[in-house]
Formats: C-alpha cells, sequence, structure tokens
C-alpha cells in the first residue's frame, strides 16, 4: 500500500503543474483589471500604469505565471489584490468553515441515503419503494439556493427558530449550541441534495448484489434476513458506494460555494465569489489550487477504503 501511495503522490505533481497552467491561463483571460476596481477610475493615467506595475500586471502571461510559480516553491501564495493579507493566512481563515459544512453535509447525505437505500431495495416495488424514489428525484431537482431561501423563510423569518445566516451569533459567545444552531440549514440544504442523489445508487447496488447466489444459500442456511441483509449484501455494495462518494466531493466543493453565499457561511466558498468580483488572481489561484490538492486527496483516500472494504483489491495493480 505505501508504494502505491507514493507512486500515486509522484503522479499528482504533474497534475497540479498542469492545473495551476489552465487555472491561471483562464483567469488572465477574465474581462476586467484588479486596478480599475481597487482605485478611482478617474484618477490620472499615470497613477493606474504604476500600480499595475506595481502588481506586475503589465509583463506577459507567461512572466506573471512564472513569478508565481516562484513564490510558490518558497512555501506561501503571495498577497491579496485588495486585502494586501497574505493569501495563505485568507485561505487558513476559511478553511475550517468550508471543511466543517461539507464533513457535516455528507455524512448526514449518507446516514440518510445508505440505510434508506438499503430499506427500498429490499422492500422493491413496495409503497415505501415508491415514495423513496420520487422524494430522490425531488431532493435532486430543487435548486439550492431556492430551498436553502425558503428554508430562512420558514425557519428564521416566519417562526424565528434559527438563525438566517453566519457561523455564529454577533456578539455572542460563540459556542457549541450557538454554532449547531447555525449549522442546521445549510447542512440540511447540502445533505438533501447528497442523500437524493446517494439513495439511488444505493438502491440499485443493493438490488444487484441481493439476486447473487451466495446470498439464496445464506437465507437457505437460515440467516437472519438483517445479517444477510448488512452483513453479505451492504459490504458488497460498498465498492460503488465508495467510487460515487469520491467522485461527489468536486460537485459538493462547488455546491457549497454557492450555499455559503446563501447561508453568509465564512468559508472558501464566500471568499471565492470575493475574490472573482475583486479580480483578486493570487487568491483565486492559491483556492484553486487548495481545491485541486483536495480533490486528489479525496481520490487517494478512496482507493485506500477500496482495499479496506474489499481485501482482494491489489493496489499495486
Amino acid at each position: 500500500m505505501v508504494p502505491y501511495i507514493a507512486r500515486r503522490l509522484l503522479i499528482a505533481i504533474p497534475v497540479l503543474f498542469g492545473i495551476t497552467v489552465i487555472d491561471f491561463a483562464i483567469i488572465n483571460m477574465a474581462p476586467g483589471n484588479p486596478v480599475d476596481l481597487m482605485l478611482d477610475p478617474n484618477l490620472p493615467q499615470e497613477m493606474l500604469e504604476a500600480r499595475k506595475e506595481l502588481l506586475g500586471l503589465n509583463d506577459p502571461i507567461w512572466l506573471q505565471y512564472w513569478k508565481w510559480l516562484l513564490t510558490l516553491m518558497q512555501g506561501h501564495l503571495g498577497y491579496s489584490f485588495s486585502s494586501f493579507a497574505p493569501v495563505t493566512q485568507l485561505i487558513a481563515e476559511r478553511l475550517w468553515p468550508t471543511v466543517l459544512l461539507t464533513a457535516a453535509s455528507m455524512a448526514l447525505g449518507l446516514a440518510i441515503a445508505i440505510p434508506v437505500g438499503v430499506a427500498s431495495a429490499v422492500r422493491q416495488n413496495s409503497r415505501f419503494d415508491y415514495i423513496v424514489t420520487g422524494l430522490s428525484f425531488v431532493g435532486t431537482s430543487i435548486p439550492q439556493f431556492f430551498f436553502g431561501l425558503a428554508l430562512i423563510y420558514i425557519f428564521a423569518v416566519h417562526l424565528s427558530w434559527l438563525p438566517s445566516g453566519g457561523m455564529m451569533t454577533l456578539g455572542g459567545d460563540g459556542g457549541f449550541w450557538d454554532r449547531i444552531r447555525h449549522m442546521i440549514l445549510p447542512v440540511f440544504v447540502l445533505g438533501v441534495l447528497i442523500a437524493g442523489k446517494k439513495v439511488r445508487y444505493v438502491r440499485a447496488g443493493m438490488l444487484e448484489v441481493l439476486k447473487q447466489d451466495y446470498l439464496r444459500t445464506a437465507h437457505a442456511k437460515g440467516l437472519h434476513p438483517f445479517v444477510v441483509v448488512n452483513k453479505h449484501a451492504l459490504r458488497n455494495t460498498l465498492l460503488p458506494i465508495i467510487t460515487v462518494v469520491g467522485a461527489e466531493v468536486p460537485q459538493l466543493l462547488g455546491g457549497s460555494i454557492l450555499i455559503e453565499q446563501v447561508f453568509q457561511w465564512p468559508g472558501l466558498g464566500q471568499l471565492t465569489i470575493q475574490s472573482i468580483l475583486s479580480r483578486d488572481y493570487p487568491t483565486l489561484m492559491g483556492l484553486n489550487l487548495v481545491a485541486a490538492l483536495f480533490v486528489l486527496l479525496v481520490n487517494l483516500i478512496t482507493d485506500v477504503l477500496y482495499k479496506a472494504a474489499d481485501p482482494r483489491i491489489n493496489p499495486n495493480e
């Protein structure tokens, strides 16, 4: 397993390099100029040009990328064009809220999808199965921003049960229960979306496994149905579930950008929107690099979980 992980890490280096080249090109192709947003456009042209020269925006794009790469090799990500704070510091401040939101949402989505999907497969073509299938389509079809705004109106504005946004109450102590109350709505929105997608995968995987001969043999031996389903069938359904969960992470990061805006969650998604609007190139490059590293790490963890779920798999092949 260790040599396999080392090989994957070596492969990740050129992949990350290619990602940074593409990201840098796309970011610099976007219309607009950071200096035009930072300074009064009525200022003399000489002052605008001096600021562009100071930020290196007059250099050819390949030279701008080379300077950014040299900065990265020195262990930091440069400085923000808008706040002039270190990009590493900005990302570090926003990383934990995003990880907390996505991890809690994924845990909630899987906690709903796996047992409900298994029960739906076991009761195939029953009323329960039809209800679950219908609700899964509803969960994946509702736009996230609309669902989030609807929950804010019901539970925050109309009923005043939960806060409408933020990570903690302004002026409060920021205690555990205060943060839990702020997490309920955004986690529920993302969790419902994940559950709606995963229920169908779990159901389809269980239906395929339940048709296998070894499960009929287990039933014939008199094993309890609970043991047959949860010990034998579910274990063999985990592989496709792990694949789908690993592929869901990039989509979950993209979805969190929208949800963080709706609920004013102080994470990387909100920082991304702010950086796009201010044309903050160094911060955008840092955010893209962190997202790429996170996706590659999740893919590596997915391979390790494959081995844990099925010891017959040889990770060195």
